[in-house]
């Protein structure tokens, strides 16, 4: 099964398992066909990471593939007069930081995966030649974004008809420049991207544009594979991802919130809602404290992923009234021993795959170099210009930090839930109510992604509902001392349960083209 935010790429991916590929090789696949076919999040100018379970090995991976600052940043790279990050520069060449995707892709598919390597890129490549057929959401995407690409001639001539008209629901888009970018992959493998035609393109685009980002800087890329970060919520392991990934603020927050009887509250009921935000805003203060850019900077992932921190934090918690004073950080050390898309595979022999892959912005840094007919990453935003925050400063080399958290939840030993979603920092609390839905309140996987979900950041900021909940919802919420406020739709889900070896997929309809593809 292929769970994804786009019917043709999960498509995709099926076909690969048909074809005898596992779900290495369907992931890689599904990836690159989410390259054509969702351009505002799908890519081959961004990165991010990926938990494998290999079903032989009976051993889980976690794969950070995510951007990488260029040797030539400095601290004002991004800045504008006011000392503050410059929106223009953001949206530009100079926000590019080293991509990832290929090279990840590349180098887990050649070691775990069992077809060619030219075998899991051709479908991307024929989709981009013979051209896509653009859905509502596709041209609403492009609409929204229009005068940002527009402005950027590759972007434009990618996108859109001559002169920036849009496509219409139902014409087919072609991507020559992007399919020859995917045959040079195709051919070439990861060197031809950090070290061939195609990396020499992307570098001279970005540096035409005013970046930094150099030949040597594709030629040192490497991806990080290391042991998942593991908690368990209520007896249930969860491999989660490593930093700079946010998978141990996840696991802090389900260590909270754990200290409840969330089951006995109810599903989305006041009481619940009630622990699930003050125990986000005690995460959240962590966050701006601990997190930082690897390797330069190390949080205490053993204090802030301990029970007995978790518990620590949980006695803030008044159940019956929202903090009157201002969440601040807690003392992990003491206990130490924006658009973005997710899927999630599954093959007969037992692997897992759960991928949450970014080009930071929707459409990224809405730039494409020349010729290659892909939007590049502005990964270099998510660093704290200004100095802001010492520990998430820029750096040269450095990893970027990130709210991506895809898990692999385990029963008997045997991945039961593979999921994670976009949404930038609505990325940890949407995880955190999906894993509740199905641990705590025992809703299937599809039931459990579609119930609505509330956001808290920090204490000073409101509760943010979906649509879906009543306004009655808000008052009582309210009337616990809360502030309130309606939001809108918030991450997208893409789920595979396995239980009694039957596979149920879970497309989160938040995102229109989503759809789970079994195959018996």
């Amino acid at each position: 099964m292929v769970a994804s935010q786009n019917a043709v790429a999960s498509q995709v991916g099926v076909d690969i398992l048909k074809r005898g590929g596992n779900a290495v090789d369907a992931a890689v696949a599904t990836g690159l066909a989410l390259a054509v076919t969702l351009p505002r999040a799908g890519n081959l100018g961004g990165g991010g990471f990926m938990l494998v379970y290999l079903a032989k090995e009976k051993r889980t991976l976690a794969i950070d593939y995510y951007g990488q600052a260029p040797a030539a940043t400095d601290a004002k790279l991004l800045l504008g007069a006011n000392g503050k990050m410059d929106t223009a520069k953001r949206y530009s060449h100079r926000a590019v930081a080293v991509p990832g995707t290929v090279k990840g892709f590349y180098e887990i598919q050649r070691q775990y995966g069992v077809l060619p390597w030219r075998d899991v890129v051709e479908p991307a490549v024929k989709l981009a030649t013979g051209g896509i057929v653009l859905t509502d959401d596709m041209t609403y995407a492009l609409e929204i974004y229009r005068e940002g690409l527009v402005a950027d001639a590759p972007s434009a001539k990618s996108q859109y008809k001559p002169g920036g008209q849009m496509y219409a629901p139902g014409e087919r888009m072609k991507q020559p420049d992007l399919a020859w970018s995917l045959r040079q992959i195709r051919d070439g493998g990861a060197e031809a991207f950090y070290r061939g035609e195609l990396g020499k393109r992307v570098v001279a685009g970005v540096q035409a544009g005013g970046g930094v980002l150099t030949l040597q800087d594709l030629a040192d890329y490497r991806i990080r594979v290391e042991e998942p970060l593991w908690c368990d919520y209520r007896g249930v392991p969860i491999a989660y991802m490593p930093p700079p990934a946010a998978g141990v603020l996840l696991c802090e927050l389900m260590n909270i919130v754990e200290r409840y009887p969330m089951a006995d509250y109810g599903q989305n009921s006041v009481q619940s809602l009630h622990i699930e935000a003050e125990a986000m805003k005690l995460v959240f203060a962590d966050r701006a404290r601990f997190m930082g850019g690897f390797p330069q900077y190390r949080p205490p992932v053993g204090g802030l992923s301990s029970k007995a921190y978790g518990a620590e934090r949980a006695k803030l918690i008044d159940p019956a009234r929202a903090m009157a004073q201002k969440a601040m950080p807690g003392d992990p050390l003491t206990f130490e021993s924006r658009d973005t898309t997710h899927y999630s595979v599954a093959d007969a022999q037992g692997n897992v795959v759960s991928n949450t892959f970014t080009l930071g912005s929707s459409f990224g840094a809405h730039v494409m170099a020349p010729g290659t007919g892909f939007f590049l990453n502005d990964a270099m935003a998510n660093f704290a210009w200004g100095g802001s925050e010492p520990a998430n400063a820029p750096e040269p080399g450095k990893r970027v930090i990130s709210t991506i958290t895809p898990i692999i939840a385990f029963k008997d030993d045997k991945p039961w839930l593979a999921s994670g979603t976009p949404g930038g920092t609505r990325i940890i609390s949407a995880m955190a109510q999906l894993i509740v839905n199905v641990v705590d309140h025992k809703l299937n996987i599809a039931e459990a992604s579609q119930r609505p979900r509330i956001f808290q950041a920090a204490s000073d900021t409101p509760v943010e509902f979906e649509p879906g909940f009543p306004i009655d919802m808000l008052k009582l919420m309210e009337a616990r001392g809360h502030t309130t406020k309606p939001s809108l739709t918030m991450g997208s889900t893409q789920s595979i349960m396995i239980e009694d070896g039957v596979f149920q997929g879970a497309a989160d309809t938040r995102r229109p083209d989503a759809q789970a593809v079994g195959l018996d």
